[in-house]
């Protein structure tokens, strides 16, 4: 049987954050990053394995753009927010906005293997942006990049589909919590912000 996100974590991720659906966790890199030019932010500088066949990808090859790292589920009541993440990417890509996702069973919600979640992601919702293998993003065994997310923001996951929007430079990471889905308004004025930014 699919579970699906209870309404009472939905109203303890509310709680948790400054107030339902804002921005919260929006921090300057605690020390000062080396990105000149095409440099790779420290972020960024990860080694991931690709959803579709499990090869190797740096996350370095989205450097200079402005970055939306999300925490994906297949059986929570949030996952219809794939389509509106789909969206975003198309609608932004030309701009330089790139969305990546990154499954976790940490709630026990992506129990399936990673060709099941390719194929569930590719035939439910169409998704064409980048997505990586199963991912720790909570405990002891959470990997680097939500590591230092949670680091960065004072806010880690505590549920499926947190979002971490990262500047061009990754000198800045607003995070928003499951309940701001990603039309909402606050946060597509965060994606225009850092997209206006050189």
């Amino acid at each position: 049987m699919h579970a699906s996100c209870p309404a009472f974590l939905a109203l303890a991720l509310a709680a948790s954050a400054a107030a339902a659906g804002s921005p919260t966790g929006t921090a300057p890199s605690a020390t000062p990053e080396s990105v000149t030019g095409a440099a790779c932010p420290a972020l960024l500088q990860q080694n991931v394995l690709r959803l579709q066949d499990e090869k190797p990808q740096s996350l370095c090859q989205y450097r200079g753009k402005v970055v939306v790292v999300v925490n994906t589920a297949s059986f929570c009541g949030f996952t219809p927010q794939y389509q509106g993440l789909e969206a975003l990417h198309a609608q932004y890509r030309d701009r330089g906005l790139v969305v990546l996702g990154f499954p976790s069973n940490d709630f026990a919600q992506e129990t399936g293997s990673n060709k099941d979640i390719a194929d569930f992601c590719e035939n439910t919702f169409g998704v064409k942006f980048p997505m990586f293998t199963k991912t720790r993003v909570t405990g002891k065994d959470t990997s680097p990049l939500f590591r230092q997310l949670a680091e960065r923001t004072q806010m880690p996951p505590r549920w499926n589909f947190y979002k971490y929007i990262i500047s061009r430079d990754g000198a800045t990471v607003t995070a928003f919590n499951s309940m701001t889905t990603p039309t909402s308004g606050k946060f597509m004025a965060e994606v225009e912000k850092q997209l206006a930014r050189p």
